[in-house]
């Protein structure tokens, strides 16, 4: 049959090499750059099969040739530029051209429109194929490399999409100002019956900019009288089928769910519309009707959440860094609203099915309750975190006593040992005379309390292990561990200031998605790169496109170079070099 589905095969050497003309100077230049990486190492990898199944053979117009369509769109959010930027250097970047391989000059091979781009980033984004992009690319510089995964650390960043920080009033006006529009749109009829007032109210090109210039004393008020305005518009639409199935009629009932407290009157009365106050808003609720898959973190504001695990590399010698690769395992993006402590297990999951698994992780807090500890030790995975909270020091607290491995109390901080101890689904009880408590300094503070007979502490299992964690955390030995985990910021620095992670172009968990993943490529893209450089500086080591023959003859013609002065004042025969010939012809 007739194929309409372009995929080519790099595996496939030339007969004659046609990157030939750009000269050797220029040809080392361009393998020591990350486009050499690219074309010799992660264009194979790039998941064209599943791309390739989004297209019927031998039915309509002949695709874009799969792996440069994925290449483009990875390779656009690696250096953080436009669609616009993204087509212009695939159509005139040598760089570009070498790093998918093409070294044609047909339109057909190096143009591409913009509604092909947007196409290919649909079915990637529906078919989920950048996170089998970033997997395959992950474990292939693993191997390539040979990574170390025994530690890594994970920690999360903050990141907000296309859309303007809104507030009540705001948020309010651009869903009716949406709905309005779509009304327009779709139902001419249904748009030309409302008020006059309300469509100038809401539609106009200044209603926008009014309400956000709002005096903090009108608020209250202004916003009442915005909440009327969308609860009549609700009420008017609702037994109206196609109007219920709109996506901004849906956000309006979202807004006034979320936003507002309806009280029902009496028979007769009208409904009473009052705001709820802040701290009552869900953080999952709507912050812009333009993404409606953005929430509110209390700690960081509107937007999502990226969670990030690498390997890291405990070794002092510069040398030695420089040539070992600090790989990106783990990417999940998540909205702003859901907790960090439900990120870990997850993450440890997704690297075990890819062979990628850690033993030890570096993490807040927040990634370290006694629930992950327990979950990650039955993987097989030491999580290193500082406990959640911080205790009074002018109190004597659980960690002051001394426990065995089984968690019982072996002696108090008054050096006094239990006269018994016992443990009862997985409560522990440690029983204390009174004879030793009555006399000692720390009775006040201490948390054993007076019983019938005896004074007994009371603890539970879970208790006992932080209280240990507690005085683990003070050791030496956590903090030498421990310091290596301030090396991830770093990370989301460079994975911003390279990428432009923490500021995208895009709108809705899906883009945001797949936006955050393919820059996570690109961040171990140009590390393995820089990696590799270092490597190649080793003396005797050949470089990317050189044979051990080329490295020898390169060190005999150094060789040459260097005696060939001192061998001219034994030969018969004058050096020829411009001076002579100008006397000669003089």
């Amino acid at each position: 049959g007739v194929y309409m589905i372009r995929v080519r095969d790099h595996k496939q050497d030339y007969l004659f090499d046609p990157w030939d003309y750009l000269g050797p100077k220029r040809r080392k230049h361009m393998d020591e750059s990350w486009a050499g990486l690219f074309r010799e190492h992660i264009l194979t990898e790039l998941p064209v099969d599943g791309l390739a199944r989004c297209f019927t053979p031998g039915f309509g117009r002949p695709s874009k040739e799969l792996s440069t369509a994925l290449g483009t769109l990875l390779l656009q959010q690696a250096f953080d530029i436009t669609e616009q930027e993204a087509l212009s250097q695939l159509s005139f970047n040598i760089q570009w051209h070498y790093a998918l391989n093409i070294p044609d000059e047909s339109d057909e091979t190096k143009y591409m429109s913009a509604k092909t781009l947007w196409k290919m980033r649909r079915l990637v984004i529906e078919n989920g194929l950048e996170d089998i992009l970033f997997n395959q690319i992950t474990a292939r510089l693993a191997d390539l490399f040979s990574v170390d995964t025994s530690k890594q650390r994970l920690d999360s960043v903050h990141i907000r999409s296309n859309m303007k920080r809104l507030g009540r009033i705001c948020l309010c006006v651009r869903g009716l100002h949406k709905f309005f529009v779509n009304l327009k749109r779709q139902y001419m009829n249904l748009f030309e019956a409302l008020p006059k007032e309300m469509i100038d109210k809401y539609l106009s090109d200044k209603s926008l900019s009014c309400f956000s210039m709002v005096k903090p004393s009108e608020s209250e008020r202004t916003l009442a009288s915005v909440g009327k305005d969308l609860y009549d518009m609700t009420q008017q639409f609702q037994d109206h089928e196609k109007i219920k199935s709109m996506t901004s009629f849906r956000l309006l009932l979202r807004i006034l769910e979320e936003q507002f407290i309806l009280t029902k009157g009496t028979e007769g009365a009208p409904v009473e519309l009052s705001m709820k106050p802040s701290k009552t808003v869900s953080s999952n609720s709507l912050q812009n009707p333009s993404d409606p898959d953005a929430t509110y973190s209390g700690h960081k504001g509107q937007g999502y959440h990226v969670q990030v695990m690498e390997t890291y590399c405990t070794v002092e010698n510069q040398k030695t860094k420089d040539r070992t690769l600090n790989l990106i395992t783990h990417i999940a993006v998540e909205t702003a609203c859901v907790s960090d402590v439900h990120a870990l297990v997850p993450a440890l999951e997704s690297t075990k099915t890819r062979g990628l698994e850690p033993k030890e992780v570096l993490a807040d807090s927040l990634y370290g309750s006694d629930e992950n500890r327990e979950a990650a030790g039955k993987m097989g995975v030491d999580v290193i975190s500082p406990v959640m909270g911080v205790i009074k020091k002018e109190s004597v607290h659980l960690s002051d006593f001394s426990f065995d491995d089984q968690g019982n109390v072996t002696r108090c901080p008054g050096d006094h040992v239990p006269a018994a101890t016992r443990i009862k689904n997985k409560r522990h009880i440690a029983v204390f005379s009174h004879d030793h408590c009555g006399v000692c300094s720390l009775k006040a503070s201490c948390p054993v309390v007076d019983g019938k007979k005896r004074r007994y502490l009371r603890y539970e299992t879970k208790t006992w292990r932080v209280a240990v964690r507690r005085v683990y955390e003070d050791s030496d030995a956590f903090k030498e561990k421990y310091r290596w985990r301030s090396g991830i910021e770093a990370t989301m620095s460079e994975y911003d200031k390279k990428t432009g992670v923490k500021r995208l172009r895009v709108r809705g968990l899906p883009a945001v998605r797949h936006c955050a993943v393919l820059k996570a490529v690109g961040i171990n893209l140009f590390r393995a790169t820089a990696v590799r450089n270092a490597i190649n500086t080793l003396r005797g080591t050949p470089g990317n496109g050189e044979s051990l023959l080329d490295c020898v003859l390169l060190v005999v013609k150094e060789l040459l170079t260097i005696i060939r002065e001192p061998l001219a004042w034994f030969s018969p025969f004058p050096p020829r070099n411009n001076d002579y010939i100008y006397e000669i012809a003089a």
